[in-house]
């Protein structure tokens, strides 16, 4: 038995794996962010620490356990003291740009920073977060230096809580912007241009390499670690370059695998997908701010439920020209423009709920098929392989293969994220998976119309407009 948690952002999760792959037991503990001010999003590290805990001893208190999997969500950042354990201060989630003024401020060194990380310079990263939160607690870094403060992503403090072991998985680590994707380790340029001193660091490790045994659970490890999109893309099957998932989510990743660092497609990030062993994968990526975030934007601002909002997009054949583009904390891949502001376009006194639910739907689609598009021009995508719990929905899946114009395979399983970091751990432990069984969804129509829409639509939201 595998015990799999997917550490997200609005909740954690932990599910019991068979042998074979099948999910035999799951627990789930919700959790909040804060919006100090606008554009911050912060996330309590210690609730966090606390509702993995809860999950593992939901399902451990009833279930043998024979290794643990972990699957978490990238590019936080916190820092804590090493000698109580406690954070000092909040952890900054991945959607929070209050370093943006920062991001511009290192414009100069922008390039320098993409050639080594393979990310553009941007607030969702780790980097420029670490350095905020240090500029509160250890201004002059001295604390840093003596050692007394540590940093990570929520993966090194997960790791370093549960089993005293300070360390960051690789793939997570390359979402820090501070590691060196051609060496894979830590860079001293970097961490010197973001003042984030190197005794502060994690030690990277790979993605299959166990930990020391879990305080929480004697006599058993942590045998695999990966970013959640990460994870999907190992739960789908991928090994080799060709296919491309697009995990749905808050936000959305749309990942595939590269040859090397060398081979990744304009507009989109190079990352480490995984490290086993001693060899690493790497990865293109397109990032999406907000794709479930804005159907629960829609739900506060007409005080529906999420579920009747998709129940009502259901209901009406198209927009009637309505066009949403969500770029409420600014457009991610492939246009990486922090400026961006969001649009809604193309209403009148007549537009109803249903139009306005269905235009936020399509806008998650359009952002798919946008991040698709560029990575197309490195090598043909025919199909999209799908997941994240809004990918249950058979009307978005068939939405997105028309809006993209390809085909999109979804499995016929939930949480895959979870299933992918438990393969792992199963595959380290030598064991293995059964394949998921698919549904596919066929493209209808000629999307050109709709997707000319869009692009006027997006053209609104730059500040050059």
């Amino acid at each position: 038995m595998i015990l799999a948690v997917d550490q997200g952002t609005s909740s954690t999760k932990a599910t019991l794996f068979d042998a074979s792959g099948a999910p035999v037991a799951s627990a789930a503990v919700p959790l909040v962010q804060s919006h100090p001010s606008p554009g911050w999003v912060e996330q309590d590290a210690v609730l966090i620490l606390g509702s993995v805990r809860e999950v593992i001893a939901r399902i451990a208190d009833e279930h043998a356990v024979e290794a643990v999997a972990l699957s978490t969500q990238r590019e936080s950042a916190l820092v804590w003291d090493r000698a109580s354990g406690q954070p000092v201060g909040p952890m900054l989630g991945w959607q929070d740009r209050r370093t943006a003024s920062r991001a511009v401020a290192h414009a100069a060194q922008a390039a320098r920073v993409r050639a080594i990380t393979g990310l553009p310079l941007d607030p969702m990263f780790s980097a420029l977060k670490l350095a905020w939160l240090l500029d509160r607690v250890d201004p002059d870094r001295s604390r840093s230096r003596r050692g007394e403060l540590a940093v990570g992503t929520v993966d090194s403090w997960l790791v370093t809580a549960l089993t005293g072991e300070h360390r960051i998985e690789a793939g997570n680590a390359s979402r820090t912007q501070l590691l060196d994707l051609g060496t894979g380790e830590w860079s001293e340029e970097l961490c010197e241009l973001f003042d984030i001193p190197d005794a502060l660091l994690p030690r990277v490790a790979a993605s299959d390499e166990p930990t020391a045994e879990l305080t929480d659970l004697p006599g058993r490890s942590i045998h695999a670690i990966l970013g959640d999109s990460h994870a999907a893309l190992f739960g789908h099957g991928v090994r080799r370059p060709g296919a491309v998932k697009a995990t749905y989510g808050t936000g959305s990743s749309v990942m595939g695998l590269a040859a090397d660092a060398g081979d990744i497609p304009d507009g989109l990030v190079g990352t480490l997908a995984w490290r086993l062993g001693d060899v690493p994968q790497v990865a293109f990526e397109g990032n999406i701010l907000a794709s479930g975030a804005t159907l629960a934007w829609l739900s506060r601002l007409l005080s529906r439920p999420v579920e009747e909002l998709v129940a009502l997009a259901r209901d009406v054949p198209s927009t009637h020209g309505v066009t949403l583009v969500p770029a409420m904390s600014g457009l991610g891949a492939p246009h990486w423009d922090p400026d961006a502001r969001a649009v809604l376009v193309g209403f009148d006194l007549g537009t109803e709920p249903a139009v306005l639910a269905r235009a936020a739907m399509e806008a998650i689609a359009h952002q798919i098929t946008d991040v698709l598009d560029a990575a197309a021009t490195a090598a043909p995508i025919e199909s999209i392989l799908a997941d994240g719990a809004p990918a249950a929905d058979d009307f978005l899946m068939q939405l997105q293969a028309d809006v993209a114009g390809r085909t999109v395979r979804r499995p016929e399983l939930t949480g895959l994220s979870a299933r992918g970091a438990a393969q792992l751990a199963a595959e380290t432990i030598g064991g293995s998976f059964d394949a998921v069984e698919s549904t596919t969804f066929t493209p209808a129509g000629d999307n050109r119309a709709t997707r000319a829409q869009w692009s006027r639509a997006l053209n609104l939201t730059r500040k050059e407009n």
